[in-house]
């Protein structure tokens, strides 16, 4: 691909570049939760550490075995590589999209643990973006897989046998 070409952002070059962006700032913005006083966050912090380490855990899980079951397609631009195969095993047969879900799991554990409006506000942020950057893999991977209907009707986008 031409430097020109990826500056039109065919491939979804943009969307990375946003997916950047939003990372960063969840991973700088200050931990902000009038609400939560010493006394609230020492009640709750069995809970808060139950929450991150589970969902910790998904993320791992759902990065890990992401990763492993699309290595030979894996690229950072939601458009499929030409070579690309349709993979519908392993951690693919719970959601469509566990790279993402992985993200969003680890945040939302992390958001649980600290208790953060801050960081609440860019979860649901990256949410909505990851579901629209999903719509647009979606399309994609269908012109290139039309078995892909299906599958998506199978399969969760984000959340196993919920969303």
């Amino acid at each position: 691909m031409s430097l020109p070409q990826a500056f039109k952002g065919h491939r979804g070059e943009y969307l990375v570049a946003l997916q950047f962006v939003l990372f960063f700032a969840f991973i700088l913005a200050p931990n902000w939760n009038p609400l939560a006083s010493a006394g609230v966050l020492a009640v709750l912090e069995p809970v808060r550490w139950a929450a991150l380490g589970a969902l910790g855990l998904v993320a791992l899980v759902f990065g890990g075995f992401g990763v492993l079951h699309i290595r030979d397609y894996l690229t950072p631009l939601p458009y499929p590589v030409d070579h690309s195969q349709l993979v519908k095993h392993g951690v693919y047969a719970w959601v469509r999209h566990p790279l993402y879900s992985s993200q969003l799991f680890a945040a939302l554990g992390w958001t649980l643990y600290t208790l953060s409006l801050t960081h609440l506000l860019i979860l649901a942020i990256g949410f909505v973006f990851f579901d629209y950057k999903a719509g647009k893999e979606e399309a994609w991977l269908t012109e290139r897989h039309p078995e892909y209907t299906d599958y998506a009707r199978a399969v969760r986008k984000f959340v196993p046998w919920i969303y």
